[in-house]
């Protein structure tokens, strides 16, 4: 491998785009910890810790690698991007007119998509900005966390929250474009890995037989990431024999490849966002730590939400589901290129099956998710000590689901210049 890794190094192309994806990340990571004017960081992050961590804000802070407790500059992160871009992806289905600048606009209506994303994800960012203002401006933990009240720092602390998240923004597209991999995915990677200094400092904090099981099941769950993510259920095509002139064209077999994690970790994050508002909303009423709601009912280790959780990543496996497969218009994409699923006729017939497929596949999906996000949860109610790693299924699955990208990514990279893979 580390043969491989210099191969790789010897390309001209490649190396350029490891070091500009390099440079992005380090720019990231020193926006980071930033700390935006008028703020009390210190207060801040001691208030996040006692009173916010087991909220819908700890997710926030994690997938920020700790900004947003810290109130720095990119303190929202990717978060509002990501946001809008599901906003507008759902409104494509919705409003025929973005339907159409998506499916028959090209190149140029893809551009259009991306411009109004962008635009969305700007008044996102004020949105967010602005709430997050006002919940510094509201909480007080001994001393109050903003240090001046007034317009003017107001003003100053929510254009500086907008201007960082469309900052990284711009980062993310910039590694896409000239880097190696999907810049949001590399972005979220670099803040996920950030933790692990920390996580291993709290690691070795504990009994060297709890060390054991959580090392090992940390390789035991990676690898099942591993293998669910290349996963894949395959319905056999068969396309007809079309004369044409003096040619004859089809005739071949092939496949209609349907991942199991055909939805990847968003109905994990859409799950955990939405069972997470009930405790963010008690804490933001002051019913937080020491209340029975609290404690036993929406906190995010307590048993009832695990199954609430559980139950919404099916429904987000689900809906997801729907919106990336239309089995009518696969049916006809196939009835109109002269293929058919050996058994089954063209047209209904064959949008049934492939519909029953994937319904299956589905459950198991949603399955696979639901043990993922809950055996943090499970491990921390039965072994004390584990919560303090602060190991979350969403993340596990970002950062493994992100490296594999990259490294086939790499590999694409080198094999297109006949270097052996770079796995071997």
């Amino acid at each position: 491998m580390l043969q491989t890794l210099r191969n790789a190094w010897k390309i001209p192309e490649l190396r350029k785009k490891l070091i500009f994806t390099l440079f992005i990340l380090l720019i990231y990571r020193v926006g980071n910890v930033i700390p935006v004017p008028y703020i009390e960081t210190q207060t801040l992050a001691d208030y996040f810790s006692a009173q916010l961590s087991n909220t819908i804000l700890g997710l926030y802070n994690a997938m920020s690698g700790s900004a947003f407790s810290q109130a720095t500059v990119f303190a929202l992160g990717i978060q509002p991007y990501i946001n809008a871009s599901i906003i507008i992806q759902l409104l494509t289905i919705a409003i025929p007119a973005l339907e159409r600048m998506a499916k028959e606009g090209g190149e140029e209506g893809k551009k259009k998509i991306a411009r109004i994303t962008r635009y969305t994800t700007v008044g996102l960012g004020l949105l967010m900005g602005w709430a997050y203002y006002m919940m510094l401006s509201n909480a007080s933990y001994g001393v109050p966390i903003i240090k001046q009240s007034g317009f003017l720092p107001a003003l100053v602390i929510i254009l500086a929250f907008t201007a960082g998240s469309a900052v990284v923004m711009w980062l993310g597209e910039q590694i896409t474009e000239f880097g190696i991999g999907n810049g949001i995915s590399m972005i979220l990677f670099a803040n996920i890995i950030s933790g692990i200094p920390r996580m291993i400092g709290n690691l070795f904090q504990m009994a060297w037989w709890q060390i054991l099981i959580v090392v090992v099941g940390i390789v035991a769950l990676v690898l099942f990431i591993v293998f669910i993510n290349d996963a894949e259920r395959r319905i056999p095509i068969q396309y007809a024999k079309r004369v044409v002139g003096r040619k004859i064209y089809g005739g071949q077999n092939t496949n209609l490849p349907i991942k199991v994690s055909m939805s990847g970790v968003m109905p994990v994050i859409f799950a955990q966002s939405i069972c997470s508002l009930p405790a963010t909303i008690c804490t933001f009423v002051g019913v937080g730590e020491g209340s029975w709601w609290y404690d036993h009912v929406w906190s995010s280790h307590s048993w009832f939400y695990a199954v609430v959780y559980f139950l919404m990543i099916f429904f987000f496996s689900w809906f997801y589901s729907t919106i990336q497969y239309d089995t009518v218009e696969i049916s006809n994409n196939l009835k109109s290129n002269g293929g058919f699923i050996p058994g089954f006729r063209p047209g209904k017939p064959t949008a049934e099956f492939i519909q029953k497929v994937i319904n299956k596949i589905v459950v198991f999906g949603a399955v696979y998710l639901g043990i993922v996000a809950l055996l943090p949860i499970i491990a921390g109610n039965l072994m004390a000590g584990v919560q303090s790693l602060a190991i979350g299924g969403t993340s596990v699955i970002i950062v493994v689901g992100v490296a594999l990208e990259t490294v086939k990514a790499l590999e694409a990279q080198m094999l297109m210049r006949h270097y052996k893979g770079f796995l071997d």
